[in-house]
């Protein structure tokens, strides 16, 4: 369809995304010299904000199209699992993640993503939409998080904005169902038990998101 989702994504979160940035410099407050690990995170995020760390290296399963010298940002990208990190601990000075760790599928997935960058890095920032927000912000529809995954495979299509809008196959509803899996808030204290749980909340009511949060882990 002309209109993508993602143009949805783009103009509603553009605010939040500036707000939780600046949140991100307060709690963390990172000094510029700093190497910033973004698990799970593209280089176009950070060239839309203003330099913070010496250097970020953003990690995906799969390689970005990503050109270093088109910025003054010292991004540096490539390949691999953030549940099973090929890094010793206390790489980085800081791990970051924003609204990943809910696509890595099961809740044993989870916890093995947050074991591996919260041993990677010394302080964490780790970012995940709400399970208790009413509205489903993959698919811009409330409610349906909370049906069972059988249903929302059948509903998604014709019954969700992104269902609307994108005209995803089958496969891709079921790819998507599978894949994405909201967290609790009592869950991010059991996968982070050493950092500060934050919530983002939408229009000062429902919580829209929880943030991890250790500034800086002890030897």
């Amino acid at each position: 369809m002309a209109i993508s989702i993602h143009f949805f994504y783009h103009q509603i979160f553009r605010l939040w995304r500036k707000q939780r940035f600046d949140w991100f410099l307060r709690k963390i407050q990172p000094t510029g010299t700093e190497v910033l690990l973004d698990v799970g995170g593209h280089p176009w995020f950070w060239t839309s904000h203003p330099i913070c760390v010496k250097r970020i290296d953003c990690l995906n399963i799969s390689l970005t199209d990503w050109n270093a010298k088109t910025t003054e940002h010292n991004i540096h990208t490539f390949v691999g699992d953030g549940c099973s990190l090929q890094i010793p601990d206390k790489t980085y000075d800081i791990g970051f993640s924003n609204s990943v760790i809910e696509h890595v599928g099961s809740w044993e997935r989870q916890k093995q993503f947050a074991a591996e960058i919260s041993r990677a890095a010394k302080a964490l920032w780790v970012q995940t939409p709400a399970y208790g927000c009413p509205i489903e912000p993959h698919y811009l529809t409330p409610f349906v998080h909370y049906l069972p995954r059988w249903l929302q495979k059948k509903i998604l299509r014709r019954g969700t904005l992104w269902g609307w809008l994108e005209a995803p196959s089958q496969q891709q509803i079921d790819a998507a169902v599978d894949s994405t899996r909201l967290i609790r808030k009592s869950e991010m204290q059991q996968l982070f038990p050493d950092c500060e749980i934050l919530t983002e909340r939408f229009f000062w009511t429902f919580p829209k998101s929880y943030v991890a949060v250790r500034r800086r882990c002890s030897n």
